[in-house]
């Protein structure tokens, strides 16, 4: 396990060896026969220096920056006679995908005790790597020792452990105290805390998967930590009294070092403005590959189905950044500030606690950033309420409300489709998911329903058969279950195949609830294409007018 006992709820980061190049994508091979199962005995792993807390001899810690400390992962082990040799450190898949072989040394050694030793690449991003060993007598005779399996007791793995940080709650109201977990294997950090969305630099293309980006807010902190590096250790934040808003900590060393640790800064007085943005805090936890039972997989459902539960206080795998920021929220994110809009910003957290009711009665308008895939009971009820009330929706993505979950303390459990349970998205959406192909078809929407929504494309210069903005990956599409008079506004026809079109969609209700779904998982990443702004422009003020 990479937590320590008094800490389950820290974990490190793990990266791959630094191994050569040139080798193959899969998992290959490997059964030991019955005389020569004793072949390769022993296996241990280590660090060349001090363990981190929760190492023990099946995962170990190390931390590649050249200092002399922590540098090299160590695997011992013992051959009752002589053999070829192959050590392979391998990526774990997602879904069904098999192990991806990363790098691997092969030698000729002698009977004996053994110890190999690797020093990864300091480039290398933090993540879990699996160790298998190989080994070939002069018989031909096979061991193997590491099945690379989800969930295998006795897996090894070697971690390289980055600037790994994480707050304990997704979201907080101004002026609290927060708990900032840092594992961390340097002498000294840099703490600065960034607001998200105002920046214009740099361009989302330059932007990078792995980085979060925005403006100071105050200056940055220096940490010394020599005497942390062997742990992790809880540091305790002030939440300023600032503009409710993602913000995050980068953390940075001398030597280029960085990690971010996001949340989202809830409004000082709820109701300040007339709509909401809601982060889809559950899932970007649900897509967090981060590994803490130490078997070399991520602790996602997203990795392997033997998952039931997911940490909802994990930091993000990628050095902090929840999973496709870039390309799922931050477009629209930076469109919310360069046009101007006045928005409390809440996460899935604050779904959970407050009642339709009370949200018809503080906004008008609720705007879903991003795929909000997993969502409570409460707050399913909750939307639908605030709806029936006659408030307003904005879905920027596909595949919203698409299963319910339950809150056991820090984990999430128990995904189940609110279509087998009798309460299918689409009658509260307008539409619901469709298909995946996993990006390999993307296209651009035609408009179809400039005629009867012309309020949706007025000074847009679009018409029917006018193309604009991009998407796909994963679909929606209306079901039965839609509201009457769901009206199409653009399609990518046949995106994923004859009959499987993304959809485009608005509808209103007596009530004066007006309800937009845009179709596709990536809308909202393009919301800066000008035909993509101006409608979101016609959008939201639509959303935003009280009937009448």
């Amino acid at each position: 396990m990479f937590t320590s006992p008094d800490l389950r709820r820290i974990a490190v980061s793990v990266a791959a060896f630094g191994l050569a190049a040139g080798f193959p994508t899969a998992v290959t091979g490997g059964t030991a026969d019955a005389r020569t199962s004793q072949l390769v005995s022993g296996v241990s792993v280590a660090s060349d220096g001090p363990p981190f807390a929760g190492d023990s001899a099946r995962d170990a810690t190390v931390s590649p920056n050249g200092d002399g400390f922590r540098d090299a992962a160590v695997v011992r082990f013992g051959l009752r006679q002589p053999a070829r040799v192959t050590l392979g450190a391998y990526a774990s898949g997602e879904g069904a995908t098999a192990p991806r072989l990363v790098g691997r040394r092969t030698v000729q050694l002698a009977a004996g005790s053994h110890t190999l030793q690797w020093q990864p690449r300091q480039t290398l991003t933090p993540r879990t790597y699996m160790v298998r060993l190989d080994a070939v007598d002069g018989r031909g005779g096979r061991s193997t020792v590491g099945t690379l399996g989800a969930g295998d007791p006795s897996a090894h793995v070697v971690r390289v452990l980055g600037l790994d940080a994480g707050f304990t709650r997704p979201s907080y109201e101004p002026g609290a105290r927060a708990r900032l977990v840092v594992s961390a294997d340097v002498r000294a950090f840099t703490l600065q805390l960034f607001r998200a969305g105002p920046e214009t630099n740099p361009s989302i293309g330059r932007y990078g998967g792995e980085a979060l980006w925005g403006v100071p807010v105050g200056a940055a902190k220096p940490f010394v930590w020599g005497g942390a590096r062997n742990h992790p250790v809880a540091l305790r934040v002030r939440i300023p009294h600032a503009p409710t808003g993602l913000y995050f900590e980068r953390l940075t060393t001398a030597d280029g070092q960085v990690g971010f640790a996001p949340f989202v800064l809830l409004p000082s007085t709820w109701g300040t403005h007339r709509a909401a943005v809601v982060f889809p805090t559950n899932t970007w936890q649900a897509y967090n590959h981060r590994d803490l039972n130490g078997d070399g997989w991520g602790d996602t459902w997203y990795a392997t189905r033997s998952v039931t539960h997911v940490d909802l206080t994990r930091p993000y795998l990628h050095r902090g950044v929840p999973t496709r920021f870039r390309g799922y929220q931050l477009g629209f994110l930076r469109w919310l500030y360069q046009s101007g809009k006045q928005v409390d910003f809440l996460s899935d957290r604050e779904l959970e606690g407050v009642s339709g009711d009370r949200l018809r009665h503080l906004y008008r308008m609720l705007v879903f950033l991003g795929h909000h895939e997993y969502v409570t009971a409460h707050a399913y009820d909750s939307v639908v309420r605030f709806r029936d009330l006659g408030g307003s929706l904005i879905f920027t993505s596909a595949t919203n409300f698409l299963y319910e979950v339950h809150k056991q303390g820090r984990w999430m459990i128990g995904r189940k489709a609110w279509r087998s349970l009798g309460r299918p998205e689409a009658a509260l959406i307008g539409v619901q998911y469709l298909d995946n192909d996993f990006g390999r078809h993307q296209g651009h929407y035609g408009v179809v329903g400039a005629a009867t929504a012309p309020w949706a494309f007025a000074g847009t210069g679009m018409v029917n058969t006018s193309r604009f903005g991009h998407g796909g990956i994963e679909i929606d599409a209306r079901a039965p279950a839609s509201p009457p008079g769901t009206l199409l506004l653009a399609t990518m026809k046949n995106l994923h195949g004859p009959g499987r079109s993304a959809e485009m969609t608005y509808y209103s209700t007596r009530s004066g609830a007006r309800v937009f779904a845009s179709g596709t998982l990536n809308f909202a990443g393009t919301a800066l294409d000008p035909r993509v702004s101006a409608l979101l422009e016609n959008v939201w003020r639509h959303l935003l007018q009280r009937p009448g």
